[in-house]
């Protein structure tokens, strides 16, 4: 694309995401129009309004607000940049100054909140900038994302998450945002990870810069959206916009410069502040590429971090040293507690549903069944849930153990044979088939005589434990079939599913669960 040709794509994403935005200019500091975009019922407004009819719509536009500009450049003439908004009986003007001798300026509808648009005109401005300075502006990316924050929006996102990270083994986006003061190098942090590339001519960030970037992490696909912040004071009462529905964080210090560290503390007192949830966060002290200049010993920056319940790393956006790393650890972090973010989810639900049997039935009863008394996953998991209530062991035998959960749920763990199950709501099996060609005919014998046992309507389970060698899939197949039930489910009207249990097994478990208990639940 030329200049041109982004700006106007630019300006037209901002339009689109910001509906109450009627114009956008941005002009130099002789008034001259660089670009612009004008809102079609503006520009039928304006012609209505007998100015000279003209179409071209940035001599419309020139007409509506040279005299706001003549204002706007009067209030600049003797600062380097900053911000400000005007009323007229027509609009609200928003402009903010892009560099030294360029300004954008917003026109709104006369009922537009300013709070509201300023985080957007910020972010606007910021790219404008890019557009203007940059020698590769294929570089430069225009998307513009919307800020509102949807606590249900960001529920069914990681619901959707779960989904395509099982269909995927592995797909994860999120937001990252990176803080910390002026100067430090958060800019050039993240164009050494994402463009692998180092700018010597600095330039502050205007209120935020958004970039995003896939890339591979363990097999895994990340996909990131990068929120690089501006530090300055000013912007600060439009950061907690910003921050909102971050999952990751860098706060990130200059090696070389004592007060970027010991302002540390109050970025993180700000993230705390502005974000409800806790989310992973990495220390990230950069510049180690000016040995001679360092201030901040490793070992400060480690305690500093572990104060703040943080990792900790040491980059050079200048070297490119570690800076890689910093994203992979960030990325594990969040990984690990998306992992545990997911599991809950699936928790909350299974919970839920348990309830709702013991308010009709008053009491849920499940029995598990294996022939390994050191190996049970599913029994393990399902002793976790303390949401149940308090757990305490009825009988503790070898072979044969019963949990109650206040007296409302009820667990009877039997090990190669089966108790007393007649009176359970749900059977699980669980099997060891790695390496397995076949199934073992007592395991077939077991699940024959607990289905001879149980009544009709009973949701029954059987988990087979594979290895993770490709070549299972078939064996898979061949082993269920081996079981050959149909008669058995057919004569009692039985609900029966097998299922795989893998390395990644609890959150298969917690799904295998929820199918279990709502199998149950659809018999009341």
């Amino acid at each position: 694309m030329s200049k041109s040709e982004l700006f106007n794509s630019l300006l037209k994403n901002f339009m689109d995401v910001v509906p109450d935005v009627e114009a956008v200019i941005v002009s130099d500091d002789e008034g001259l129009i660089i670009a612009a975009k004008l809102d079609n019922s503006l520009k039928e407004k304006t012609l209505d309004n007998s100015l000279e009819e003209k179409t071209d719509s940035i001599s419309v536009l020139s007409s509506l607000v040279n005299p706001i500009l003549e204002r706007i450049r009067y209030e600049f003439s003797f600062k380097k940049w900053g911000t400000a908004s005007f009323e007229t009986e027509d609009s609200r003007i928003l402009f903010v100054s892009v560099k030294d001798n360029a300004t954008v300026s917003i026109i709104l509808n006369t009922l537009a909140s300013i709070d509201k648009t300023a985080p957007y005109a910020y972010f606007l401005a910021e790219k404008c900038a890019q557009i203007l300075t940059e020698d590769d502006i294929n570089r430069i990316q225009i998307y513009i994302p919307n800020f509102e924050y949807d606590e249900r929006q960001e529920f069914d996102r990681l619901k959707n998450q779960i989904y395509q990270m099982r269909l995927a083994r592995g797909e994860y986006k999120f937001k990252f945002i990176i803080v910390g003061d002026h100067a430090v190098g958060k800019t050039s942090i993240v164009m050494r990870f994402v463009e692998n590339r180092f700018s010597t001519d600095y330039r502050a960030t205007i209120g935020l810069n958004i970039l995003t970037h896939n890339y591979k992490f363990l097999n895994t696909a990340i996909n990131l959206m990068i929120w690089d912040i501006g530090a300055q004071k000013f912007f600060r009462r439009v950061r907690k916009t910003y921050y909102q529905g971050a999952h990751s964080a860098f706060l990130v210090f200059d090696l070389t410069n004592v007060s970027s560290f010991e302002n540390l503390e109050n970025w993180y007192d700000e993230l705390k502040g502005f974000i409800s949830k806790d989310i992973p966060v990495v220390v990230v002290g950069n510049k180690t590429d000016l040995s001679k200049e360092r201030k901040i010993s490793y070992q400060e920056g480690v305690s500093l971090a572990n104060k703040l319940k943080a990792s900790y790393i040491e980059t050079s956006a200048k070297t490119g040293e570690n800076v890689e790393d910093a994203f992979s650890l960030i990325s594990y972090h969040y990984i690990v507690k998306s992992q545990l973010d997911e599991e809950n989810i699936v928790k909350t639900n299974l919970i839920s549903e348990i309830n709702k049997i013991i308010n009709v039935k008053g009491k849920l009863i499940l029995s598990f069944i294996g022939l390994n008394k050191y190996w049970n996953p599913a029994l393990q998991l399902f002793t976790e849930f303390r949401d149940l209530g308090e757990m305490s062991i009825v009988k503790n035998e070898e072979l044969e153990k019963i949990y109650s959960f206040n007296d409302k749920v009820i667990i009877k763990n039997y090990i190669n044979h089966i108790g007393e199950i007649v009176d359970s709501d749900g059977v699980l099996f669980i099997f060891d088939a790695r390496n397995k060609k076949s199934i073992d005919l007592e395991w077939r014998n077991l699940v024959i005589n607990g289905l001879d046992k149980i009544n009709e309507n009973t949701s029954v389970l059987i988990g087979l434990r594979t290895s993770e060698d490709h070549t299972q899939t078939a064996v898979w197949s061949r082993l269920i079939e081996e079981f050959n039930l149909n008669e058995y489910l057919e004569k009692k009207m039985i609900p029966l599913l097998f299922f795989k249990i893998t390395t990644e097994y609890r959150l298969e478990l917690l799904d295998q669960f929820n199918t279990w208990i709502s199998t149950i639940s659809s018999f009341l």
